[in-house]
């Protein structure tokens, strides 16, 4: 999976950043690939024009208060962020790697041992977001992003002070990811618990080890039934039989009845050593299993080897003497935004475990379940190296920060109107 480039209409730096491509998009902002002009990758969230207004502002500045406030190994951490922009934008680390939703569909489901493993990283990470008064209220398999040094949890965009009554939403609407959703929050109750993101912890589970979530219905209307109906129980075909003990307590109809995230931490280790494995051991498998290659990444953001041109003994270039230039292709996919409480709701696409092939890609949210997301690919970059840009207008354009990142932007550029439609 690769970054998509830059359509003619994006900006090509936000807050010292330089964008050099996108990474995904939904219905609220654009998500770019970003360079700091110390060469550090972030993944660069930025609000769209068309629904800048006084409202989405205020829930951009509590997003970027409450990422503020969240740490840990297992967080995208907050970089920096401006909400008082013209274009509001947040800057976070790019997390280099698949979200589960699209390891699970291009690889097929984890075994238990390593869902497992996922699950007590993601529920010991979820356990010290709580820690801090905080509840994520939409983790799903897009949300989890499985990176070099293992999975780490995004977009806290919905995230709220547990004790807070205050919302941002209209009355009686409900936001957030339907299929991931536990009744409570489905049905509009406040204030909501540590339970909601347990639960939610438990479809992602689910989807990890059996390639589907709990309900599945091609109406939103019907799957909200589905989720809120107590006689309706959790679709768990295909879960190993040594998990599905937890994932029924993690996805009980009622909060009181779903296990402390200290005791699904305590029982994924139970499970693990029950294979005959560390939990240590299990993590690495889980890591060594899931990340990707690097390559992708390296082309866009480090420039590469100077090519090898014979010299005569007098120091000149030997006549014919050429230096092929290096080449980059550019595809991306984008992601969508959270659900909204009516319209279809996504369906999952999974295909029959095909043979793994190079992907890198990372993002910040916001990222919806992406076997329903759109897909912008565009074909190999033209060979011929183009011309570096202009230098930086006496206006106070920065320059870009080095020659590859020039080029790279330019040729991204160029390969997105080669194959646009307007």
């Amino acid at each position: 999976m690769q970054i998509a480039p830059l359509s003619p209409h994006d900006p090509t730096e936000l807050g010292g950043y330089e964008l050099l491509g996108r990474i995904g998009h939904g219905g609220m902002g654009q998500v770019y690939l970003g360079e700091s002009p110390g060469g550090e990758p972030a993944a660069v969230k930025v609000i769209k024009p068309s629904v800048v207004d006084s409202e989405t502002r205020q829930r951009f500045a509590q997003e970027v208060e409450i990422l503020k406030t969240i740490w840990g190994a297992r967080i995208a951490a907050l970089l920096d962020a401006d909400p008082e922009a013209d274009r509001p934008w947040l800057a976070t680390e790019y997390i280099e790697g698949l979200d589960l939703s699209r390891h699970v569909a291009s690889h097929g489901p984890l075994p238990s041992l390593l869902t497992a493993s996922l699950g007590a990283t993601l529920a010991e990470a979820l356990a010290s977001v709580h820690k801090q008064g905080l509840l994520h209220r939409d983790l799903k398999p897009a949300n989890v992003l499985l990176g070099p040094n293992g999975p780490k949890i995004i977009d806290f965009g919905l995230a709220v002070f547990a004790e807070s009554s205050v919302s941002l939403t209209a009355p009686n609407t409900v936001v957030g990811t339907p299929s991931c959703m536990p009744p409570e929050q489905a049905n509009g109750e406040k204030p909501l618990t540590p339970a909601v993101d347990v639960y939610a912890l438990g479809a992602v589970l689910l989807f990890a080890a059996s390639g589907h979530l709990p309900y599945q219905a091609a109406n939103i209307h019907v799957l909200f039934h589905q989720v809120t109906d107590p006689a309706k129980t959790p679709d768990l075909s295909g879960v190993p039989d040594e998990l599905v003990p937890l994932l029924t307590a993690m996805l009980a109809h009622q909060a009181q009845d779903r296990p402390a995230l200290d005791d699904v931490v305590k029982q994924c280790r139970t499970l693990i050593e029950s294979q005959g494995f560390k939990v240590a051991q299990a993590r690495r498998r889980l890591t060594s299993h899931t990340a990707a290659p690097t390559q992708i990444l390296d082309s866009l953001l480090h420039p590469a080897e100077a090519p090898t041109v014979p010299f005569s003994p007098a120091g000149e270039p030997e006549a014919g003497a050429t230096a092929e230039p290096p080449t980059t292709t550019g595809t991306g996919t984008e992601a969508t935004r959270v659900l909204p409480p009516t319209g279809p709701d996504p369906t999952h696409t999974l295909v029959d475990h095909p043979e793994p092939q190079p992907e890198a890609a990372g993002a910040m949210g916001p990222a919806q379940n992406p076997p329903s997301a759109p897909t912008a690919d565009t074909g190999q970059a033209p060979s011929p190296l183009p011309a570096p840009g202009p230098p930086a207008k006496a206006r106070g354009e920065r320059p870009r920060h080095s020659a590859q990142a020039r080029i790279t932007a330019q040729r991204l550029r160029e390969a997105y109107a080669a194959s646009a439609t307007f």
